[in-house]
Order: C-alpha cells, then sequence, then structure tokens
C-alpha cells in the first residue's frame, strides 16, 4: 500500500498523458465505468488527500502517525517473543512476563511522542483501547490467533486473555485518559504492575524455594525483587518524565514516599487473594491508591 501511495502521489497530470492520440481513438474510448476505475487507479483523487492532510492541525498528524507507531510495535512485540518461544531461544513463561515488563515500560516511554495537544492523550489510549478488542475477539473464540495465546497466557487457553492480559490493558488505557504523563501516580501505578510484579514472577520462578509463610504460592525472593524492580522503575520513569519538563520532583522527599508505594504495592501482591482479584488488579489499584494519598498530599511533585 505505501508503495502504491507513493507511485500516484509522484504521478502528474503530464506523465498520464500520451504523445499523440492515434486517428481512431474515438472508436477506442473506454466506457464510463472503466474511466473511473482507470481515474482511481492513477491517483486522480491523491491531491484531495493531500489537501485534507494539509489542512488537519500538525498535532493532529504528529498524535495520529505516532498512534499507528506503536499499535505496530505493540503488536511486534508479541510476535517476536512469540518467535523466540517457538524456536525455544526463550521459555514459554519467561516470555510471557518479559512482554509484561516491556508493554507498560515501552508504553509509558512513548507518551512524550504525542504533541501537547489536550487531545493527546486520546490518540495514546487508542492503542491499549485496540489490544483490549483484540484479547475479547480471541478470548471469546471469535476469531483464532495462537500466537497470541501462547505468548499471554499461562496454560494456552484463549479464554485466559479474558483474566489478566486483558485487565492489564485496562489499566494501561485508564492511566492514560486519568492520570496521563503530568501525574506521578499512573506512572508509579504502571511501573509497579509492570516491573514489580513482572520481575516478581521471574526472579520468583528461579530463586523462589524459600515461600512465604502466609502464602505459599509466593516466594520471599519473589517479594524482595518486586519491592526493589518496582521501587527502581518508578523512579527512573519519574525521573525521565521530570527531564522532559511534564513533571518537577523533589527528590529528598519522593524516595521515601516512593519507598512507601512500593512496599505498600508488594504487601498486596503477596496477599493470598489471587483467585479473588487478579494481581494485574489490585497492584495497580492498591498503588493508585497510596501514591494519591502520598504525592497529593503536598508539594512532592509540583504538576
Amino acid at each position: 500500500m505505501a508503495a502504491a501511495a507513493a507511485w500516484t502521489g509522484a504521478a502528474s497530470p503530464n506523465s498520464l498523458l500520451l504523445s499523440r492520440s492515434p486517428p481512431h481513438a474515438a472508436a477506442l474510448a473506454p466506457s464510463p465505468g472503466s474511466s473511473m476505475r482507470r481515474r482511481l487507479l492513477l491517483g486522480v483523487g491523491t491531491p484531495a488527500v493531500a489537501a485534507l492532510a494539509a489542512a488537519a492541525p500538525p498535532a493532529v498528524l504528529q498524535d495520529g502517525a505516532v498512534t499507528v507507531l506503536i499499535t505496530a510495535g505493540a503488536y511486534s512485540l508479541v510476535r517476536v517473543f512469540d518467535e523466540l518461544t517457538e524456536r525455544r531461544l526463550i521459555e514459554k513463561s519467561l516470555s510471557r512476563k518479559v512482554v509484561h515488563v516491556l508493554s507498560g515500560v515501552l508504553f509509558m516511554s512513548s507518551w512524550p511522542l504525542f504533541s501537547n495537544s489536550t487531545e493527546a492523550r486520546y490518540f495514546a489510549a487508542v492503542v491499549p483501547f485496540l489490544n483490549s478488542m483484540r484479547l475479547l475477539i480471541y478470548g471469546l473464540r471469535l476469531y483464532t490467533d495462537e500466537a497470541l495465546v501462547k505468548s499471554v497466557t499461562r496454560e494456552g487457553k484463549p479464554e485466559e486473555l479474558l483474566r489478566g492480559p486483558l485487565y492489564y490493558v485496562l489499566v494501561l488505557l485508564f492511566s492514560v485518559l486519568v492520570f496521563w504523563r503530568e501525574s506521578p501516580i499512573g506512572i508509579v501505578s504502571l511501573s509497579m504492575m509492570s516491573g514489580g510484579d513482572g520481575f516478581a514472577d521471574i526472579v520468583g520462578r528461579r530463586y523462589g524455594s524459600a515461600k512465604l509463610p502466609f502464602n505459599r504460592k509466593k516466594s520471599w525472593a519473589g517479594s524482595i525483587s518486586m519491592f526493589i524492580s518496582g521501587f527502581l522503575l518508578s523512579a527512573m520513569m519519574m525521573l525521565y518524565f521530570s527531564s522532559l519538563g511534564y513533571i518537577d520532583v523533589i527528590w529528598e522527599e519522593a524516595l521515601g514516599k516512593l519507598a512507601l508505594v512500593a512496599l505498600a504495592a508488594t504487601v498486596v501482591e503477596c496477599v493470598p487473594v489471587t483467585e479473588v482479584v487478579d494481581d494485574n488488579i489490585s497492584v495497580p489499584l492498591a498503588t493508585m491508591l497510596v501514591a494519591f494519598l502520598l504525592f497529593s498530599s503536598n508539594r512532592t511533585i509540583v504538576n
């Protein structure tokens, strides 16, 4: 499609003219229907499309292009790790959690690519919205995508897409629409959900022989990893957004409060309620609540 668009855009009216008309041109005149098809194929409508694009505000063009880029990147990320899993270059459980970590981190990191318009967050929200629709379609078995199911589910069942993976993208959608890049609450919440919870599973599976006394499904190694990785990722993402001017951070106060947020998220992740509430819901909700209480009470963060 891109090549065809480039060709039609490059074609000028003069390039479509023949050097000399044959004597019997009238006899060879195409039918009206054929003429219409030829006009469409030769790109006669391209100037109208170009005029429409020129009339659109630069912010809309920027946000639209970034949305397409990130959507394609999100799709490619899952496909890459699915291919690695198929070739047995990475374990399925590790692949699933790496996708879990990278999806949130890369999505957040892309927010500064959007314009400063008030509509920018809605363009960004298109990415998790499309992913949620995709998960619903395949989770309800309206269509099948074995590669997607293998990449992001534990047991390889399509209905699993309607739980953890769907909750994950819905939290991304909620954070974009409600908090966006000017609020530390969304940034910290997504950092704890993607980085903290993701690394807790990765480390816990490998070094989690010592289990928690009140939850035998969780380990000391995994919980400690969640606290450290969640805290560090939250701090790094806040540094990232503050360096770009979206938030101002008083680090002497913020670091201590980030530690409290990370501790609260870790405690919630340890509680044996996974059968009732998924970690992709409980962790970000707990983080949002604690972060709201801590960061909204004083000037630790100034938007």
